[in-house]
């Protein structure tokens, strides 16, 4: 999914300038408030309810969905397994759990994520926001959130090449530009996870300085550049956008930078709760999904077969809904609590909670049975890692 904050959020100072001619004019940003008609509460069919033995939960199983969830703060002592992280911020047992919280909504990032806390009933571990050329990141508002009693980790997305190509960054046309963000990182208290240009997938061009080798060019200098500053704060994530089609060009494997610039490997899937079509099915289908395993095997299959010394990140992961039947979103949120053990090398969990996004509602509260098998699978066990 392309980029999900508000340009004029991060650009104050030219919010009222454009207000008019943008907002109205093009209808690009999304409105700050979005209605919440009030869901029908829709149990999960009996033949599709999950067998929970493969994770436990965080103490007693959440109230139902009419009740208040459970307080983030009750969360924060849960599980006493000692999983810590490594140098590499990767967990010694468990998962982390995070969230691009508000999306496609002008909400500040710290509020989002206290809404979206307050609602599934547990403190993220990660923060996943998203920038741009020269915007000035980590925002305030980003930093100020890590900084907060209760630790969390901040995942950048940034596009080097905007307004330009890989091709020009990959030979120095943006330097001072890397630069600029390198002397900002090495301020920035603690370590995060940076993920350059996600899902380049859909960008990659035949020419015009947007090739796969292009853009493998373009990490690669990047990474160096900000290496050579004196940034060793970052953990590079290098995130594929992991749709079948791309998957099985020529050009696929063009995309890696090398081993030695990445630290882990993200994926961007998607569910559509509406059955019938391509994405509509459980977890186990969102991150390994093949029509032809002759000619692809699936993401996570693939992945560990070729970077098996790689941790996975699920980097962004959401279920649009279907209205008609709510009970279809619920019940693939409790095949994640089903199946997530099947797929040690992921070891990280990031949704994307919008109430608009391109291809419809991923908010976990979209109806009163998804919100109940959301906050089971928050409240496992598995996700209580020690920042």
């Amino acid at each position: 999914m392309k980029h999900r904050r508000s340009f004029l959020r991060t650009h104050p100072v030219l919010a009222v300038a454009l207000a008019v001619g943008v907002l109205v004019g093009s209808g690009a940003l999304a409105a700050t408030a979005v209605g919440r008609p009030e869901p029908r509460a829709v149990a999960v069919p009996a033949a599709q309810r999950p067998d929970d033995s493969g994770l436990g939960t965080a103490g007693a199983t959440p109230a139902p969905a009419k009740s208040a969830a459970p307080s983030p703060k009750e969360k924060t002592q849960e599980g006493t397994r000692g999983c810590g992280l490594s140098a590499k911020l990767v967990p010694s047992c468990g998962l982390l759990w995070g969230v691009a919280p508000g999306a496609f909504t002008d909400l500040p990032s710290s509020k989002a994520l206290g809404n979206f806390e307050r609602t599934t009933g547990r403190p993220a571990d990660i923060l996943h926001a998203y920038h741009r050329g020269d915007e000035v990141w980590p925002t305030a508002d980003e930093i100020a959130t890590v900084r907060q009693s209760r630790k969390r980790i901040l995942f950048a997305n940034w596009k080097v090449a905007w307004d330009t190509t890989w091709a020009d960054v990959a030979a120095g046309g943006q330097d001072a530009r890397i630069d600029r963000a390198a002397a900002r990182l090495k301020a920035f208290p603690g370590k995060l996870f940076v993920a350059l240009h996600h899902e380049p997938e859909n960008d990659v061009r035949a020419g015009g300085g947007m090739t796969a080798r292009d853009y493998a060019a373009m990490y690669r200098h990047t990474v160096l550049r900000l290496r050579a500053a004196g940034v060793t704060n970052v953990v590079f994530v290098m995130v594929y956008m992991a749709y079948e089609p791309w998957c099985v060009q020529p050009w696929f494997g063009d995309l890696y930078p090398g081993d030695d610039v990445v630290d882990w490997i993200g994926m961007d899937p998607y569910l559509f709760a509406k059955p019938g079509g391509y994405g509509h099915g459980d977890f186990a289908y969102l991150v390994d999904r093949t029509s032809d395993p002759a000619k692809w095997p699936g993401f996570y299959t693939w992945v560990t077969r070729t970077h098996g010394n790689k941790p996975l990140m699920i980097a962004e992961w959401g279920v649009y809904e279907h209205a008609a039947d709510p009970a279809q979103k619920a019940w693939i949120y409790s095949t994640v609590r089903q199946q997530l053990g099947r797929f040690p090398a992921i070891k990280a969990l990031v949704y994307f909670d919008s109430p608009n996004a391109p291809k419809g509602d991923t908010r976990p509260d979209s109806s009163r049975a998804a919100l109940a098998e959301f906050q089971k699978l928050a409240a496992s066990t598995v996700f209580a890692v020690t920042l």
